[in-house]
Parts: C-alpha cells; structure tokens; sequence
C-alpha cells in the first residue's frame, strides 16, 4: 500500500507533541473507554449509522513543568500522542478504524489543583480496511482511502490524586482524506469516554528551544503558496492539481489571540469537470476568496480557524462559503509551514500543503 505524499504531510502534525515539551517533563499513560454513534451529516449517509461505537485510545502525556512562557500562559497544558482503535458505527461496511494521532489540552478552567477542565485538539492519521469499492462495497459512501486524515476535537474534565488521574469526556472524531481520492463525505464518530491513567516518571531533554520574535507580535504581511491535489465526483474520477496563493496579513494580540485576513488566489483543475461539455479556459476556473481566521498562538505552532467567501467563483462547484482547520508551525526567519483542511460545510475540499513567508510592518517613529 503506497502513502502519497499528502499523507506524509500529516505525520508533521504527529510531532507536535514532541516540540511542546521543555528540558524537564512528568509523563503518565492513559486508557480511554469510548461509547459514541455515526452522525450522519448528509442524506445519503443515513444507512451507515447501525449500532453504536465503542473504540478505546491509549495515550503517552506529556505535563510541562511550567519553565517557559507558554506554560504559564495556557496553565500547563497537557500535550502527547493517541492510539486509536476500534468500531465506528457499521463494521460490516466502514470496517474498524485504528489510528494516530498528537494532541494538546488546553485548560479551560481550573479551580483546584486537583479538577480542571480543558479544550483538546488533535490531528493525524487514521486506517480502516474497509473502503468503498463498486463491486464489492458500494454502500461505502463515504470512505475512498485506506489511510485518512484524522482530527479529534474535545472537552474533559479531569480528577486529580496523587499519582493518578480519571477523566470524564466528549469529543468528536473526523475521518477524511481531504478528496484525495472520492469518494469522501468523511465521517464524524461524536463520543462520551471515561479515562483513568497513572504518572510514570520524568524525563530530560537537552533541546534549546527558543520563543518567537516580539516581531511576530506587530501586523505582518505576507504571502503562502498552496499545492495539492483532489478527486471529483464523477463516472471516471482522476486527480487533479490544486494551485493556491494566499497574500495575508496577520498579527499576534496577546500569548493567547491572533488574527490572520487574506485573499486567496485559487487554481483548481478539478472546475474542469463540472460541467465538462462547457469550454474552459484558465481565467473561468480561477477562483478568487477573503479569509478571516482565529489563531490560537502557542510558541512556534500556531492553530488556524477561519470562514472565507468566494468573490470570484463562476461555475460554483460547491457553496459560497469555506472554512478551514489547520497548524502553522512559524520559525524565526519569517518562514512557516502549513496543513490546513479547507472544507464546505464538513464536506472537505481538499488539503492545503503550504510554505509561506512574512515580515513585519515597520514602526514609524
């Protein structure tokens, strides 16, 4: 089984925990009880939903030990890795889903040292046996891809004593392949979990980790090129090379808020196929958006949630509005690194790979 390049992609993702931690850090490792269901977010999916879901995950912690900045700032957040495993509503059809993925939780609240309530996000991979096939599994409508990209977003509460720890959660997981290969409405398991897990021990690292340049924190503006690829919808679906631009600007307010506004410039190949007995040249394809986003600044990696709306779509394959979902991991030179789920409306459009560079607005005096 060949992982394109797209896939490889989200192993980035995968590290996060890794470049969170600092040079001292208690660790734990957690098993988690799922019970969910299906939802079925369009129509045509109302047959998967069979019986309910019970997957499991087990985690590797990370507690930072509050020596840098950010820590302080996010109250210690809890950050690490997640292995998944387990049905997902239809066996028979969907097949079980095991997968992996890296996390971080935020807390909400946290009025004693022993109870807080935390935010988590989480982003990697995710594998099932069962896909669709027009022979062999056609009521697989939702799953064309082995491997599939996998976000967690969830609140928990946790109960704290001594060298233990439960937890009571909900949370929804989404399985895509970004259309990278069709078909691919997605798949999104909403579940209640209960948790219990134990500290381990610590460990040192002897990595230089350094903070984002006070820079970072004026308006910046910038430009990130966009390259992927997607499947359409059709008799004969092939992929087709995703071309983007994005000319921003953005600015950090505070440790905890950022804004980012841009025009995104987009190339789709994939419009060729809507109505195919149309010609098309480049410039009819060409579509053009606004972007507004919410970033959610934790050192060098930056967590991007956005709407944008089309002002130059002529044929209109999907709806006016998109969204998108992502990191941004932003170095000291200006440079960053991007993967950013665009969607319309939970249906995903395509993955957004991207390299981009900004600079800050100088000051007058």
């Amino acid at each position: 089984m060949k992982l394109n390049s797209v896939y490889w992609g989200i192993l980035f993702l995968l590290v996060i925990p890794l470049n969170l931690y600092s040079q001292v850090s208690n660790w734990s490792v957690e098993f988690r009880q799922k019970v969910g269901f299906l939802a079925a977010h369009r129509v045509t999916m109302a047959h998967l939903p069979e019986r309910l879901a019970f997957p499991v995950e087990f985690s590797w912690i990370i507690k930072p030990p509050g020596t840098k900045k950010w820590h302080q700032t996010y109250k210690l957040p809890e950050h690490g890795i997640s292995l998944f495993h387990g049905p997902v509503g239809n066996d028979k059809i969907l097949g079980r889903f095991t997968g992996i993925y890296g996390f971080i939780q935020i807390p909400i609240i946290r009025p004693t040292n022993s109870f807080r309530l935390d935010w988590q996000f989480g982003t990697g991979l995710g594998y099932t046996p069962k896909i669709y096939d027009p022979i062999e599994n056609p009521k697989n409508i939702a799953i064309g891809s082995h491997i599939n990209g996998l976000m967690c977003l969830g609140i928990y509460s946790k109960y704290y004593f001594g060298m233990n720890k439960l937890s009571l959660a909900i949370d929804i997981t989404h399985f895509s392949n970004g259309a990278f290969r069709v078909p691919n409405l997605g798949l999104n398991v909403f579940c209640a979990s209960l948790s219990y897990s134990r500290n381990i021990g610590s460990f040192n690292s002897n990595k230089n980790f350094t903070s984002l340049d006070d820079k970072f924190k004026r308006w910046n503006i910038g430009a990130t090129t966009i390259f992927t690829v997607k499947e359409t919808y059709n008799d004969n679906p092939k992929k087709y090379p995703v071309y983007g631009l994005n000319i921003l600007a953005r600015k950090i307010f505070n440790p905890k808020a950022g804004i980012e506004l841009s025009l995104d410039l987009i190339s789709k190949q994939a419009v060729k196929a809507y109505f195919p007995e149309i010609p098309k040249s480049q410039w009819d394809i060409f579509q053009m958006g606004i972007f507004a986003a919410y970033l959610l600044p934790i050192d060098h990696l930056h967590f991007v949630f956005g709407m944008g709306a089309y002002i130059k779509d002529k044929f209109q394959p999907e709806d006016p509005l998109y969204h998108k979902i992502g990191v941004r991991y932003q170095f000291n030179n200006g440079f960053n690194a991007q993967w950013i789920l665009k969607t319309h409306f939970g249906r995903a459009d395509y993955l957004e790979a991207g390299i981009g560079y900004s600079f800050p607005i100088r000051k007058h005096k």
